[in-house]
């Protein structure tokens, strides 16, 4: 089976389960997690293994694959472990399309799904990407951005007068594999430095040629300046010029 069809198998068979109340994990996973999980493990054997005192996602005896849905800085204290001794591969899943379902949780009833127009990118991993900073150059540490479509279930408990804003994500069911991107090593994350943007340039050109709002500009440049990929050079007014050390000349 080539990639889209262990993909689809994957989602077929967490879901099947789910429909026969059999659980989608040992670790009460949800079931985005389940899925991406079963998708890359190349033998079910090698799911939930134990290495010292933690478990990881999947492990072969050669190598380790960790599946995280958010909140990377989980994953310090595994990061610091399982890289002293294997190669770790993380798998980050981006919604590359987003149907939003809204769900009443006291009534059961679900809205139409509708198309979120935002698309995934690379720039939604840097939040997660700073949380384990210290690591990112790490020679065994690879990350994988997996995009995928998916329908991300909401309940309507929110604060706001239509009890969206504030409100809870139930689940996210992915429901096609689009493609998928591998960071690994220092000059990987070349691959946050739009080729439009020369050098020197301020936090304000970052975020106008990579169309993100100021604050993740901010984050990916303290990641970037913890890879010597950029190096502050100067200033123009109020604003710190930084120089792409991939464009400098000897």
């Amino acid at each position: 089976m080539n990639d889209q069809e262990r993909f689809e198998s994957a989602i077929q068979t967490i879901l099947s389960q789910t429909e026969k109340g059999k659980g989608i994990g040992t670790l009460g996973e949800k079931v985005l997690h389940a899925i991406v999980k079963l998708y890359k493990a190349e033998d079910v054997s090698s799911l939930e293994q134990k290495i010292g005192t933690y478990v990881a996602d999947i492990f072969n005896g050669d190598s380790v694959i960790e599946i995280q849905t958010r909140q990377f800085a989980k994953l310090r204290l595994k990061l610091a472990r399982f890289l002293a001794e294997y190669p770790v591969t993380v798998v980050y899943p981006i919604p590359a399309r987003k149907w939003l379902v809204w769900i009443d949780p006291k009534t059961g009833e679900a809205t139409k799904e509708r198309l979120s127009p935002k698309r995934g990118d690379v720039y939604d991993s840097l939040r997660e990407l700073y949380a384990i900073k210290p690591y990112l150059d790490h020679p065994n540490l690879t990350i994988e951005l997996l995009f995928v479509d998916l329908k991300e279930y909401r309940l309507l408990n929110g604060w706001s007068e239509d009890r969206k804003k504030g409100s809870r994500r139930h689940d996210r069911i992915p429901t096609a594999l689009v493609n998928s991107m591998t960071i690994g090593g220092k000059q990987g994350y070349r691959v946050l430095l739009p080729e439009t943007l020369g050098s020197p340039f301020t936090s304000t050109d970052y975020a106008k040629h990579t169309r993100i709002h100021p604050k993740r500009a901010q984050t990916a440049i303290t990641i970037l300046k913890s890879l010597s990929l950029i190096e502050p050079c100067g200033k123009n007014g109020r604003f710190i010029l930084y120089e792409r050390t991939d464009l400098k000349k000897d």
